[in-house]
């Protein structure tokens, strides 16, 4: 039996995450897996360049940890986190999919977040 304790996971209300580059090898996927792994928030804001296009045009590279962090984000979705996803310029072509609704994942060239206060 493993002594490792679970840490719960932090709450926030709103997380904005962009520049991901999911498809380039450079991506720190790891990392943003663990990220997503240990919060827990109302809106998860992805702002451009999520996925890189630009890149995968080139040469199509896509490990399981880039599939594992659209899975996250999908699992967040599905358990009550709205995602909003603005597309950036590696990710463009997203943009033709304007006001889109994917149950709580949503897409919007442009979107205004309005801070509780």
């Amino acid at each position: 039996m493993s002594n490792i304790s679970t840490i719960a996971p932090t709450y926030y209300r709103a997380i904005f995450i962009s520049d991901v580059h999911l498809g380039f090898p450079g991506c720190s996927a790891g990392y943003l897996l663990n990220f997503l792994r240990s919060t827990r928030c109302y809106y998860l804001f992805l702002i451009g360049d999520i996925i890189d296009v630009w890149q995968m045009k080139k040469k199509f590279y896509w490990p399981q940890a880039h599939n594992d962090v659209i899975r996250t984000i999908l699992g967040k979705a599905k358990h009550g986190t709205k995602i909003i996803y603005v597309p950036g310029n590696h990710d463009e072509l997203l943009r033709d999919f304007e006001d889109t609704i994917l149950g709580n994942l949503e897409i919007h060239n442009e979107y205004i977040h309005v801070t509780r206060g």
